[in-house]
């Protein structure tokens, strides 16, 4: 087993660097070994996938990622971030194939080849629709990892019904099932955070619920839903209708209750009720 980064070596790589992670990118470095290879752990790799991780910084979960996997494809945008994970990787990891893309995440729809799981510590203020971007694009991710504020993992993976059941829930169900897979402390990061985190997993649909074309009319009838939470169907997706009564018209097509609200459906719901559009 490598030797991963540790907090003196993560500070002094970053010191001699002139670079120390921003508010502005949403950057909480994971500093502790035993965080980095459970996150790993928790991604249920085989060893042969390719692996595209964003945000990488400066590298610590890049080296865990090297101990199980041969191929590591990072996005990062940070100029001295990027600059900080090839001096890593190039001084750590022999043997393996290692590739950087430089670039805005929510900007990139190509990678260097396509990549079998995305892990990933994501950036606190673009967590979940980067990792919506990434399922867009890339439908040959089958599985991932990623570490998130708690508060959004649960909204991640909550269930209909729930309180933090919401847009993000339901999104992602269309691309996959996912579970909590853990929690993790304040103080394995650096800088360290004011909220708790927590690790989602996530397994891509061995079916897909549709086309393009259906995924964008489900998301839009889902953002009405919910834009509007408390309001009833017939009343939340009117405009996305027409009116209340197309909506009302469009929803017993889809055999939904009227006085139903987002919260209450299911991801195959609102795929019903795209498909009663047409």
């Amino acid at each position: 087993m490598s030797e991963l980064l540790g907090a003196a070596e993560i500070r002094a790589i970053a010191t001699s660097l002139g670079v120390s992670p921003t508010k502005k990118l949403g950057q909480n470095f994971v500093i502790d070994p035993n965080t980095i290879r459970k996150i790993v752990a928790v991604a249920k790799l085989t060893g042969k996938e390719t692996v595209v991780e964003i945000g990488p910084g400066l590298g610590s979960l890049t080296l865990g990622l090297f101990e199980v996997v041969d191929n590591v494809i990072a996005v990062e945008i940070d100029n001295k971030m990027a600059q900080a994970i090839e001096q890593t990787v190039g001084s750590k990891v022999v043997g393996k194939n290692f590739q950087l893309v430089h670039a805005d995440a929510l900007k990139v729809k190509e990678l260097p080849s396509n990549p079998d799981a995305l892990v990933a510590n994501l950036p606190y203020n673009i967590s979940v629709p980067v990792l919506l971007h990434f399922l867009e694009h890339f439908p040959t991710i089958r599985s991932g990892v990623v570490l998130v504020q708690a508060e959004v993992a649960h909204r991640l993976a909550a269930i209909p019904g729930s309180k933090v059941y919401g847009s993000p829930s339901v999104k992602l169900a269309w691309y996959a099932k996912s579970n909590l897979a853990g929690n993790v402390g304040r103080n394995v990061f650096w800088p360290a955070p004011n909220v708790d985190s927590a690790l989602v997993y996530f397994k891509k649909r061995e079916t897909a619920l549709g086309d393009e074309a259906l995924r964008k009319i489900t998301f839009a009838i889902i953002d009405d839903a919910f834009l509007h939470r408390r309001k009833t169907l017939r009343q939340a997706i009117a405009t996305f209708a027409g009116s209340p009564a197309l909506a009302e018209e469009l929803l017993i097509r889809a055999g939904i209750s009227a006085s139903a609200r987002g919260e209450d459906l299911s991801i195959l719901d609102f795929v019903a009720i795209a498909k009663a559009t047409n």
